[in-house]
């Protein structure tokens, strides 16, 4: 097996320097009242939770937007008790009830500027909502983000589900599999040409699949949090750098109208950052706050639910890194390949691509020893954002401190071993290539709208097409692939596929040994001088007889599939004499 940096590789590049300096708080605007957050430098809250009950999550959400004083539209999932965006927990098997109001009275701009001819596909021509499609500003539907449940209506469906403002509550209503990893997984809207605003404005959450410190001793008895990282738009715009920043270049924009990738981890970010809804906004990064015992073990689930935002995640103390022991990646246990049961991947830092989460033991500070949660500067491309150097949360040890309200089980009964042969062990009926890649509709003007594509070898480059019932790939249920996912492009790509997890075997053509799964990974950004383009290649795992039908795959930068970096997937039903893998 490789080294632990080899065999992480966490799909990130990453820039030399890094530099924070004490930041001051300063004020935020009142919030408007219907979806009320936090104030900057706010201790982080934990999230609302809402668990299961012999064997059943019943749950009623509403959807709501506003418009915020600046122009942007916030938005919130609400329970009826008022709470926001709660955590959703249950156990393999359990069946969660769903229903969803869509209230939405904002309508949502197209995230890349125009209203394409697929944002209001089918729009007013069918009420059913299962077979409406119609992907419009004021539409929503939830995708259930990593869970290996049928994509069909009522379940994970986001190609025709379409709710209406005002509709009837709609019912989701599905059963976590029993075989599902136990980890941190997430729901948000997933209406294509939207789904960037409605994502950027907050409409997000975490489930949690219990169960984590039976797939991995290492765990059992430590106190958790959940940590939601959310981006959105600039707080203070037309603010100057803090002074303890370098001085830079004009701030330029990318195609996409964000602030362009500096090169340096400093300058405007594209976007601010929130941790449970704190925000934490340039230029000066005043960080939320997180008390723990002195060097107490706890068990932090993050989940980067950002729209464009790359994350880097680094603990420093007196500015040292601290290790991190993770325990999941993407909300699948490391030690699924048949590592032992308390088997943890120690880093000293986690990059997270949108979309993607990470499980890790963290060790609290000593006493009086200064403390920071930060993400280190992403180099995206020449095309790509800025995502600089930047605190997040400061950690204090604290005698006093709250323990965290959820604590895992001290001894747990192991989980089964899996019926299933390890993925990396299967050999593959066939190899894929497909490929990212953009065009500006005027490449003389920085604010022209972009066409996103993901292309599979052998097809035309093309926007995504929500009127088309015509597949871009065909696969079998039970077959394994091998999927080569080139990026042609000059910034940073984060490829995600619906309904299962791949396996990492080829980072740049170099063989890497990664012994754990994910449903999300970084294609690095072409530079124009390579001779050959920046790849990696994934073995894809089609055996779970659950996925038969239609679904997706897409960059996970939500601008870039809502401007059409997308592509559809059909599962078709497995042959009698079939790959006998499963």
């Amino acid at each position: 097996m490789a080294p632990a940096k080899t065999r992480l590789l966490l799909a990130v590049c990453f820039a030399s320097c890094f530099v924070l300096c004490p930041p001051a708080l300063r004020p935020e605007p009142a919030s408007p009242d219907l979806c009320p957050r936090p104030s900057v430098g706010d201790a982080v809250p934990e999230p609302n939770e809402l668990r299961s009950e012999n064997g059943v999550l019943d749950v009623d959400l509403a959807i709501r937007s506003e418009k915020l004083p600046s122009g942007s539209i916030r938005y919130c999932y609400v329970s009826p008790t008022g709470g926001q965006s709660p955590t959703l927990r249950l156990s393999p098997g359990d069946l969660l009830v769903l229903r969803l109001k869509n209230e939405l009275t904002v309508p949502a701009p197209s995230a890349i500027g125009t209203v394409s001819p697929h944002s209001a596909h089918s729009a007013g021509k069918n009420s059913d909502p299962c077979l409406s499609g119609a992907m419009t500003g004021l539409s929503t539907n939830l995708h259930f983000h990593g869970i290996a449940i049928p994509p069909v209506c009522h379940q994970d469906d986001v190609l025709k589900t379409s709710i209406a403002s005002g509709a009837p509550p709609f019912e989701y209503r599905f059963r976590i599999p029993e075989d599902q990893p136990p980890g941190l997984y997430w729901y948000h809207p997933h209406i294509h040409g939207f789904t960037k605003p409605e994502v950027l404005g907050g409409a997000s959450g975490a489930i949690i699949v219990e169960g984590i410190e039976r797939a991995d001793s290492a765990v059992a008895g430590l106190p958790e949090r959940v940590l939601v990282i959310r981006d959105q738009d600039l707080l203070n715009p037309n603010s100057p750098p803090s002074k303890w920043e370098p001085v830079l270049p004009k701030m330029m924009l990318d195609r996409d109208g964000d602030a362009a990738n500096t090169g340096t981890g400093f300058g405007r970010p594209a976007k601010d950052l929130s941790i449970n809804f704190v925000p934490v906004p340039y230029p000066d990064y005043p960080p939320a706050a997180i008390k723990m015992k002195p060097q107490e073990r706890q068990f932090w689930r993050v989940l980067n639910a950002c729209a464009i935002t790359y994350l880097d995640l680094e603990v420093l103390y007196q500015r040292k890194p601290q290790p991190l022991g993770i325990v999941a990646l993407d909300g699948v246990p490391v030690n699924q390949n048949g590592a032992h049961s308390d088997f943890v991947l120690w880093e000293n830092h986690i990059g997270l691509p949108p979309g993607a989460r990470a499980e890790f033991i963290v060790t609290g500070p000593p006493a009086g020893v200064p403390a920071l949660l930060v993400t280190r500067t992403v180099d995206t491309g020449v095309g790509g954002e800025n995502d600089p150097n930047r605190a997040i949360v400061t950690i204090t040890a604290s005698a006093g401190a709250p323990e965290p309200r959820s604590v895992l089980a001290s001894s747990p009964v192991p989980l089964p071993a899996s019926n299933l042969p390890w993925l990396g062990d299967v050999a593959p009926v066939r190899t894929r290539k497909l490929y990212f890649s953009e065009k500006s509709l005027d490449p003389n003007d920085p604010a022209s709208p972009t066409e996103f594509y993901l292309t599979a070898e052998g097809q035309a480059p093309a926007v995504f097409d929500m009127n088309s019932d015509v597949p871009n790939i065909e696969v079998r249920q039970g077959d394994v692939e091998d999927w080569i996912i080139e990026n042609r492009s000059s910034e940073l790509h984060a490829f995600h596929i619906h309904q299962l997890h791949f396996l990492l075997l080829d980072w740049m053509r170099r063989p890497v040994s990664e012994p754990y799964l994910r449903d999300t990974i970084n294609v690095p950004y072409y530079n124009g001088r390579a001779l050959e383009y920046p790849s990696v290649r994934l073995r894809m795992d089609f055996r779970d007889p659950a996925i038969v039908g239609d679904f997706i795959y897409h960059c996970h930068l939500l601008e870039h599939e809502d401007g059409g970096m997308m592509g559809m997937i059909r599962v078709l039903p497995r042959l009698r004499a079939s790959n006998p893998a499963r």
